[in-house]
């Protein structure tokens, strides 16, 4: 593998003094690109948010390298000693259990030092449970995302954080414990039953699971099967459809205006019936009205 990975990555420029976020699987070994790999055995030190997690993941990797722990109980006196090694020509790579680092996981505070240090931080991209989980959730009517990370463990700030979810009309994405995953369903359920979810359960392992259904709907799929209870989940709140609001028709109006001031009106809507998401007859008649409308005069 360490040759392969050589041969597929290794024609890239990996400079000295330089912080490397490394994502890692979050499940699945076979999802570690050749990229992380080839960089984990050129790196000088491997911080880490886990070295016992760490060390096994080199171990099947056929690496061994110095581990310096740094999570999240630590990172901002564990990032000094880091920067500490990048002032002295190190490549130091950094890596949380699974996935992207400083996505929901610590690794922030440790880029943030040293950037500010003046040095280089290089991304090196790879499995994410949040970019997997929408990638089958089919939400159709999203245009973007938010993601929310873990809700508040409990109590009044929980239930005011998850209302604010329910109301939010974007495509949310949030990520839960098993231990609070019920808890989770049932306030979903009271505060927006009819809304579209996927639950991604353990993504990428043996027992992965991928469900969408009505808000509604979740506490009783959970409860149908106890093996539904393990494991970690990624909830993506589907998109609400809204009617086209005053951004929406604004947008169109420029268009048809920029268009119709050189084309016919039935061409001017033709065309951006093409360019818009509008429909036809909503587009002409919008025309019709801009058409009637007194140019503007510049001041």
């Amino acid at each position: 593998m360490l040759q392969a990975a050589a041969a597929a990555a290794g024609g890239q420029d990996y400079p000295l003094g330089a912080l490397y976020v490394v994502a890692t699987p979050i499940g699945n070994l076979a999802d570690l690109s050749f990229r992380a790999v080839h960089v984990l055995s050129l790196v000088d030190v491997v911080a880490c948010e886990d070295t016992r997690h760490t060390s096994r993941l080199l171990q099947s990797l056929g690496l061994s390298k110095p581990l310096l722990a740094l999570h999240q109980h630590n990172e901002r006196e564990a990032a000094a000693g880091v920067v500490a090694r990048l002032a002295r020509g190190e490549r130091v790579a950094y890596v949380s259990d699974a996935g992207t680092p400083a996505v929901s996981d610590p690794g922030a505070v440790l880029v943030a030092a040293a950037t500010q240090a003046g040095y280089r931080c290089v991304p090196v991209p790879g499995a994410s449970s949040v970019a997997a989980a929408l990638s089958v959730a089919g939400d159709s009517g999203g245009n973007g995302f938010i993601f929310l990370g873990f809700a508040p463990a409990r109590g009044q700030a929980r239930a005011r954080w998850l209302d604010t979810v329910a109301a939010c009309e974007a495509t949310q994405v949030l990520l839960e414990a098993p231990h609070r995953i019920e808890d989770l369903a049932g306030i979903l359920r009271s505060a927006c039953a009819a809304r579209r979810v996927t639950i991604g359960r353990e993504l990428t392992k043996q027992f992965e699971t991928v469900a969408t259904m009505a808000a509604a709907d979740l506490p009783g799929w959970l409860r149908a099967d106890p093996n539904r209870l393990r494991g970690e989940f990624v909830l993506v709140m589907h998109a609400l459809a809204t009617a086209p609001g005053t951004t929406e028709i604004a947008a169109d109006d420029a268009l048809l205006q920029t268009l119709l001031a050189e084309l016919p009106l039935k061409q001017a809507v033709a065309l951006a019936a093409k360019l818009s998401s509008s429909s036809r007859n909503a587009l002409y008649e919008r025309a019709l009205v801009l058409k009637a409308q007194p140019p503007t005069k510049d001041r």
